[in-house]
C-alpha cells in the first residue's frame, strides 16, 4: 500500500479567473454596497426602519446586527434612516471581481499548494478529485451521491487506509449553499510519514463530497454570484427557482414554522415535501447506506460565514441531545486549536445550533444524527465574522484551510474519547 497523508480536509473555495470573466458575475453588483447594521438587541425596531427600503439580507441571526446589500438607488434612503452601521463592501461588484483576479498556477496536480491561492471553477474540482484518486488508486475511489436537477453528478471521493475499506465513516458535505465558495470542503495530501493522518485513515473511511449543490454553484460562477439554493423550479404557479437543500432533509422538516420558509421565493424555501430535491434524495441515500453498513462516526456540513461549530438540535432551541456534553467539549477543543494555529487568533463560537444561532428545520446535522445515527454531527460555519461575509478575498483561503486542518486533526483524535459519564450536558 502506498502511504498517504490524509488529505488535509481543507475548506477551500472554487472559481478561477481564467474560467470566469470577472465582469460576468460582478456586473449585477457594480456600485452595490454591503453594510453591517447594528441592532443592539433591538432587531425589531431596526427591521421596521429597514422595511422602508429595498435590500438583500445576508444573515439570519439578527440579535446584534443585520448584514444587508444595497443597490445604488437605495443608498440615500438608507443614510436617511440614521442607523449605526459598518461598511463590509464599499463596492460589492469590485469585491466579486477581485475574487477572480488571481490566476491560479495549479496544474491539476493534487500536491500543488498553488491550489489554495485562488478560487477554481466547478470542473477544476472534478478534475482535482480524479487527480487524488490517480495518486492513490489502491486507497480511494471516485463516488457519486446521485444527481442534481440539471443532471450533474454529486461527485466525491472515498478514502481509506490500511486493511482496506469498510471502517466507520467520516462524512463531509461542502457547498450546500451555492454562494459559500469557501465551504467547498476538499482534500489535498499524500506524502509518507505523517503518523496522525495515517492513523486516522487506518481507523476511519472518509467520504468527501465537496459540491453537493453543483447547479447552484455553477450558477454563482456564470450568472448570479450570491445565489444560495439549488436550481430546481418552484411548484406550479411559482416563477421562483430553488430549494434550500439544508431545509429539505426529512428529520424535523415541518417541526417549527420559524425554521424554514414555505415561500418558494425565500432563500430558505424548504420544498413541498421532505427530500423533494434530487440532490437531497441522493445525499440521504448515502447517509442511510453508511448507517446500515459501517456506521457514521463523524459528519460535518461545511458552510460560511460566521465562525461557528454547531451541533444538534437546530429545530428547537430548548431541546438538547444526550451527547451534547461530549459534542460541546470536542467543539471547544477544536475551537482552541483553530485559535492557537491562526496568526490572527480566529475565534469560533460553539454550541447547539438552535440555541446558539437560530432555528433550522430539515437541516443536515439533525437528520444525520437522528436518522443516520452519526456519533458526532456538526455544522461548521467558516470565516469570517462580518468583514467580508460571503465574498472572502482569495488571500484568506490559505489561512482558512490551515486553521481548519489544525482543528480537524484535534477532532479526529477525540472521536474515540469518553468525555463524560451519564446523560445530558456535562
Amino acid at each position: 500500500m502506498r502511504s498517504l497523508r490524509l488529505v488535509s480536509i481543507l475548506a477551500v473555495g472554487a472559481v478561477s479567473a481564467s474560467a470566469i470573466p470577472a465582469t460576468k458575475v460582478s456586473l449585477p453588483y457594480d456600485g452595490f454596497k454591503v453594510f453591517r447594521v447594528k441592532t443592539h438587541a433591538h432587531a425589531s425596531e431596526v427591521q421596521k426602519k429597514l422595511s422602508n427600503i429595498t435590500f438583500e439580507q445576508w444573515n439570519h441571526d439578527v440579535n446584534s446586527h443585520i448584514d444587508i446589500v444595497l443597490a445604488p438607488d437605495q443608498l440615500v434612503a438608507f443614510e436617511e434612516l440614521g442607523l449605526e452601521s459598518d461598511t463590509m463592501h464599499q463596492d460589492l461588484g469590485a469585491s466579486i471581481a477581485a475574487e477572480s483576479a488571481h490566476s491560479s498556477l495549479w496544474r491539476r496536480q493534487a500536491g500543488d499548494p498553488a491550489w489554495f491561492d485562488s478560487y477554481h471553477d466547478y470542473q477544476d474540482h472534478i478534475k482535482y478529485l480524479q487527480s487524488l484518486h490517480d495518486l492513490f488508486p489502491g486507497n480511494s475511489e471516485i463516488i457519486s451521491s446521485g444527481y442534481s436537477y440539471e443532471n450533474r453528478s454529486l461527485n466525491g471521493i472515498h478514502l481509506w487506509g490500511a486493511g482496506g475499506p469498510g471502517k466507520p465513516a467520516v462524512l463531509y458535505h461542502g457547498t450546500v449553499h451555492a454562494r459559500e465558495w469557501i465551504s467547498t470542503a476538499l482534500v489535498t495530501g499524500y506524502n509518507a510519514g505523517d503518523n496522525d493522518t495515517r492513523s486516522v485513515l487506518d481507523k476511519y473511511d472518509f467520504y468527501i463530497i465537496p459540491v453537493v449543490n453543483p447547479d447552484g454553484f455553477v450558477y454563482t460562477q456564470t450568472t448570479q454570484r450570491l445565489w444560495r439554493k439549488n436550481r430546481q423550479p418552484g411548484p406550479n404557479g411559482s416563477t421562483c427557482y430553488g430549494r434550500d437543500i439544508n431545509r429539505n432533509w426529512e428529520f424535523a422538516w415541518d417541526a417549527n414554522p420559524q425554521g424554514a420558509s414555505t415561500n418558494p421565493c425565500s432563500q430558505t424555501y424548504k420544498g413541498e415535501q421532505p427530500s423533494d430535491s434530487p440532490e437531497n434524495k441522493g445525499l440521504d441515500k448515502l447517509v442511510r447506506q453508511l448507517r446500515d453498513g459501517p456506521g457514521i462516526k463523524l459528519y460535518i456540513d461545511w458552510h460560511s460565514y460566521g465562525q461557528y461549530i454547531l451541533s444538534p438540535f437546530g429545530y428547537k432551541e430548548t431541546l438538547y441531545a444526550p451527547e451534547l456534553g461530549k459534542w460541546t467539549k470536542a467543539a471547544q477543543m477544536v475551537s482552541d486549536a483553530i485559535r492557537d494555529s491562526s496568526s490572527d487568533l480566529t475565534t469560533f463560537t460553539f454550541g447547539p445550533s438552535g440555541a446558539t444561532l437560530y432555528p433550522t428545520t430539515g437541516a443536515a446535522p439533525d437528520h444525520v444524527y437522528s436518522i443516520g445515527r452519526a456519533e458526532f454531527s456538526y455544522t461548521i460555519e467558516l470565516r469570517d465574522i462580518g468583514k467580508y461575509g460571503f465574498v472572502l478575498p482569495p488571500e484568506l483561503i490559505r489561512p482558512t484551510v490551515e486553521e481548519q486542518w489544525a482543528g480537524q486533526k484535534v477532532l479526529w483524535s477525540l472521536l474515540d474519547e469518553v468525555f463524560f459519564d451519564g446523560e445530558g450536558p456535562a
